[in-house]
């Protein structure tokens, strides 16, 4: 057992002598290579901030039009991203046609919009990808007159008829609402109706409050102020889909909703019986040519505020990766598989980001520099001889001076000066390999206190009285 245990003591001793002299001489190589370090640590920065530059502080994003879901919306997301010290421009626009015509302009400054699924040929648009899906945007087909029974065709057909000969709003055009509605009246075989009025969301409500007409599309979130508002007004209906499934099937990027009786209003029992709603989604897309970090941001924001349950969305659903309707970011799959970066959970966004891709350059230069510094030709060595050089040096100015203008009564300030001469030798740090030429030096030193402490000239003969 004893031997066991000295095996034990001296390996560790052995591995704990390793360390320390791979640790010295680690220590040592910093305090030699530091200028050259630098200037390499100097010039992977300058690479570093040309090839992966930091995040901008300033972003324009197109919502939609006052008064409606995307408008409210992005008043949320710049909230969120004012708190991590981003400022996000919102944009008003048209709707949805326009927000993706602007996205697609290289030349625009809109660099994220919302835009609904259905609105746009995904085909015939490049530079422009999905962050995924984060809610649900409902069609409403708001009316007045009596309601119309679901299980009626020949009735709804009249109905519908009545629509496209009376005033109705179809949404304004450029918008997702005016989009969806010819979708929805292509597949049902009808034409563009004479009377029928291109109003913005807010104009349709007021509208159809003033009976100026009777009926109007909106494509909307059911808690926007449009929307909430026509629900409340006891003299509206809203158009069932009853062959939901068929328009899925002729429209695949259309989802199902599904409302209770008493949905919106268990006062009123409206609806009165269980209804089924289409309804698009909303797409997060942005510019191919956006910061990571800023994506990476987009998608935290959409995971706060979408993320919560809502009428018709449970709780994380949203963002959804399932029907982006565009090409997906990286970004959005490595999110979708590992969600944000650990760093942006615990730390601000500003500093996690920036750790985050120093990252990228402190790994590759720990991992290269060094070895690479190391296996310079002679470089430590070249170093450390020059240093042992320059002290050889100044040894040999002291022994010039000693031979030929030797006071003796300095022999004491000579002694001090080769005394401070080595005590500058044993302060370097050499390598084993260096080890003969660091000894010698101190032996030279050694030689020539030696020397000086002979006689009364100790670098000449003493001649003879007699003058031989």
């Amino acid at each position: 057992m004893g031997s066991i245990k000295q095996d034990i003591a001296e390996t560790y001793l052995g591995l704990y002598e390793t360390a320390q002299e791979k640790w010295g001489d680690f220590t040592q190589f910093l305090r030699e290579a530091w200028p050259l370090l630098l200037i390499l640590l100097i010039a992977l920065m300058g690479v570093w901030l040309y090839a992966d530059p930091p995040p901008p502080r300033h972003v324009v994003m197109a919502t939609g039009q006052p008064g409606g879901a995307y408008h409210a919306l992005g008043k949320k997301y710049a909230a969120f991203f004012e708190k991590k010290g981003i400022t996000l421009e919102l944009l008003e626009t048209k709707g949805a046609q326009e927000n993706i015509e602007f996205l697609a302009d290289r030349k625009n400054p809109v660099q994220a919009a919302f835009v609904q699924a259905g609105v746009f040929n995904p085909h015939g648009i490049k530079g422009v990808q999905s962050l995924g899906t984060i809610s649900y945007d409902p069609i409403w087909l708001f009316y007045r007159g009596v309601a119309v029974k679901g299980d009626n065709f020949q009735e709804i057909k009249a109905r519908a008829q009545h629509f496209l000969n009376s005033r109705m709003s179809v949404g304004e055009k450029g918008s997702g609402t005016y989009a969806q509605a010819m979708q929805i009246l292509k597949a049902n075989g009808f034409d563009v109706g004479s009377h029928f009025l291109y109003l913005s969301g807010a104009k349709s409500v007021e509208a159809l409050q003033n009976k100026e007409i009777d009926a109007a599309f909106i494509v909307d979130a059911f808690e926007s102020p449009n929307v909430q508002t026509l629900l409340a007004d006891p003299s509206l209906n809203v158009s069932a889909f009853d062959r939901a499934e068929a328009y899925t099937r002729l429209l695949p990027y259309m989802q199902i909703l599904n409302v209770p009786a008493g949905g919106f209003s268990l006062i009123r029992n409206f609806p009165p019986r269980d209804i089924k709603l289409m309804a698009s989604t909303t797409n997060l897309l942005i510019d191919d040519r956006m910061h990571p970090a800023i994506q990476f941001l987009f998608l935290e924001a959409a995971r706060e505020i979408n993320g919560k349950s809502s009428f018709f969305s449970e709780h994380g659903e949203f963002p959804s990766f399932k029907h982006p309707g565009m090409p997906e970011s990286p970004v959005a799959l490595h999110y979708e598989k590992n969600g944000s970066p650990l760093l942006m959970t615990y730390l601000p966004f500003w500093l996690a980001e920036m750790a985050n891709r120093l990252i990228f350059v402190l790994l590759p230069f720990c991992a290269l520099a060094y070895p690479v510094l190391l296996t310079l030709p002679g470089y430590r060595n070249k170093r450390m001889r020059r240093k042992i050089n320059q002290l050889y040096g100044v040894l040999k100015t002291y022994e010039q001076e000693l031979t030929t203008n030797f006071e003796p009564e300095k022999k004491d300030e000579y002694l001090k000066k080769l005394d401070f001469l080595e005590y500058q030798a044993i302060q370097l740090k050499v390598s084993k390999s260096m080890s003969s030429d660091y000894f010698a030096l101190r032996t030279s030193i050694d030689y020539v206190r030696s020397c000086l402490n002979r006689g009364f000239h100790p670098f000449q003969l003493q001649e003879d009285s007699s003058g031989v």
